[in-house]
């Protein structure tokens, strides 16, 4: 391929408003363009390298018995409301309507179109167990698009799904795709983690993202050497710093004009983690209480998933002055009637306790568990932070990372089963709702992943098997016989091979098509000029964070040094 025939518009400098690396690299490489907020097009490049990151994946789930569909991109509300989630998915669902005003969405993904297909086709358990994928465009309005296809409201993703007869057959089969994600980030040259993680509106009962480790990464993921790992909507810890002391009287203590736990806290003297901090939200509507240790915040998620709600938020003003008697800051436990009280497990470790008094300018000093208040309800529902120990091994801190999430995998269960009554016949005759699981990969945003895990200061720099081609033949003077001829003779003898090739043929100078190859992140570049031809050599090198990883060898050693590295 020609870089003169080629649409590669390559920019000195990136637009203003791309937001991280990935982005810029992206656009200044001439493989996206925005359209709008969250919307880009992809140019020859930016695709070539989508449709290899798109064969990897499509590899793997073919090796792990998978069959590729094509489900519709506009579902209709019917199947959403049996569901449940067209009112659960909030405003991220683009919803419309066809000339008849019947209402639809833009699918964000496909577990109630799947599983319709799927009640309508499959009868029997001689038929499962069963997993079928697809790679489709998703939709999803996103309040803030940003970071490029790293957060936008059209992508390509790849979502598969199994079914299954029971239990046991889902958890070996969700094993088998855990390592099909593995092999993907692997062979995508990834360094990543998978943690455990919530599963959100998609449902079910056990997740697991596959996290890919960079600074830029929008979430925090926690993880222990042990094996241990969770993003910060799931991750649990061992508490540290429990004390346990002698129980002293209660009694009451002015702190005017003092009201947060640090201010408190500087005030008394004490540690905020002798203190129990007393939050009301309202849940669903109806108010409760949420106690805990006053180094520590309330995760909201865990929070959500225990209770079984709908939404959550913090109360107003006006509700917490009803429910305490008492303005925001000075709420406690002891008194409180009337409302539901949940605690986390670090609320009853502490002894002596100081909480609000749910009197204005007052709290509590020696408060304890079941002496002076009781809770309805005791669980983990804090966020972890560090200084905790890891719940698998007991024994070290845990370790924070930022995170960029690829891949999620769930065990759904019969979520969507029961809903849209996909059922089989066992064995004996009888019905029974079919068990699923489901495993989504964002595969534009393996793209932008990639680069910002690897780059540097010229460009990206593509692992050898998604760059958009493998070798740049970067010859000085093309209109040079000479050089034209060896040109084109390695060409032929690498594409022959079945390897992508591109000439930078370009009228343009040496320094510039070098720029123009390293901010592409072609893995390989060999260079031919007059001078090295004279010897009979051409410049290889090796895209590598090594500026003097280059060798000078002849035309033919140059063929057979990439053929070594490929395989071929």
């Amino acid at each position: 391929m020609l870089f003169s025939k080629m649409l590669i518009p390559t920019l000195r400098e990136a637009p203003q408003d791309a937001d991280i690396i990935s982005a810029k690299l992206m656009i200044r490489a001439g493989m996206i363009r925005k359209v709008a907020s969250g919307l880009y097009e992809f140019l020859p490049l930016g695709l070539k390298v989508l449709k290899k990151v798109e064969n990897i994946i499509r590899e793997e789930m073919n090796n792990a018995g998978g069959q590729e569909i094509i489900l519709p991109l506009l579902f209709p509300k019917d199947l959403w409301l049996q569901t449940g989630r067209w009112n659960v998915y909030g405003k991220e669902l683009f919803r419309l309507k066809d000339r008849k005003e019947s209402e639809f969405c833009l699918a964000p993904t496909a577990e109630e179109a799947v599983t319709d297909l799927i009640s309508k086709e499959i009868k029997s358990y001689k038929q499962l167990p069963l997993m079928v994928y697809q790679f489709g465009t998703k939709f999803r309005d996103e309040i803030r698009p940003r970071f490029g296809v790293m957060r936008s409201r059209e992508f390509l993703m790849k979502d598969a799904y199994s079914f299954h007869t029971d239990e046991a057959d889902l958890d070996g089969y969700y094993k088998k795709m855990y390592d099909a994600y593995f092999n993907i980030c692997n062979r995508c040259g990834f360094k990543f983690r998978s943690v455990e993680a919530a599963s959100g509106a998609i449902g079910g009962d056990f997740s697991c993202e596959f996290m890919v480790l960079a600074e830029s990464g929008e979430e925090e993921i926690t993880w222990c050497n042990c094996g241990y790992g969770a993003n910060s909507e799931k991750a649990e810890s061992i508490i540290a710093n429990c004390i346990q002391e002698k129980l002293a009287d209660m009694q009451e203590i002015l702190t005017p004009n003092v009201s947060s736990v640090n201010d408190v806290s500087k005030f008394l003297g004490l540690s905020c983690e002798k203190f129990i901090k007393t939050m009301i939200y309202l849940a669903d509507n109806i108010p409760i209480a949420v106690l805990i240790r006053g180094d520590y915040d309330v995760n909201e998620i865990k929070l959500q998933s225990l209770l079984g709600l709908n939404e959550i938020v913090l109360a107003d003003e006006e509700t917490i002055i009803s429910v305490t008697k008492s303005p925001k800051g000075f709420a406690g436990p002891v008194g409180l009637k009337n409302i539901k009280i949940v605690a986390d497990l670090s609320v009853p470790e502490i002894s002596n306790a100081v909480t609000g008094a749910n009197k204005k300018d007052s709290h509590l000093k020696n408060v304890n568990y079941k002496r002076d208040y009781n809770v309805d309800l005791v669980a983990d529902i804090r966020k972890v932070k560090k200084g905790d120990i890891c719940p698998k091994c007991q024994k070290e801190e845990l370790q924070f990372s930022r995170g960029i999430e690829i891949g999620h995998i769930f065990k759904l269960g019969t979520k969507y089963s029961k809903s849209l009554n996909a059922k089989y016949l066992d064995a004996d005759g009888k019905e029974n709702s079919i068990i699923m699981g489901c495993y989504g990969i964002g595969v534009t945003r393996i793209l932008a992943a990639t680069i910002e895990q690897s780059h540097d200061d010229n460009g990206i720099i593509w692992p050898d098997n998604v760059a958009p081609f493998e070798v740049v033949i970067v010859p000085i003077n093309y209109a040079h016989q000479q050089t034209k001829e060896v040109t084109d003779k390695i060409y032929e003898a690498l594409s022959s091979k079945g390897l992508d090739i591109l000439i930078d043929d370009r009228d343009e100078r040496a320094g510039l098509k070098f720029k123009d190859a390293d901010l592409i992140g072609i893995p390989y570049r060999i260079v031919v000029g007059e001078k090295g031809l004279l010897n009979n050599t051409v410049e290889f090198k090796h895209r590598s964070y090594d500026k003097n990883a280059v060798k000078f060898l002849s035309p033919q050693e140059a063929v057979k040094e990439v053929l070594k590295i490929y395989k071929r």
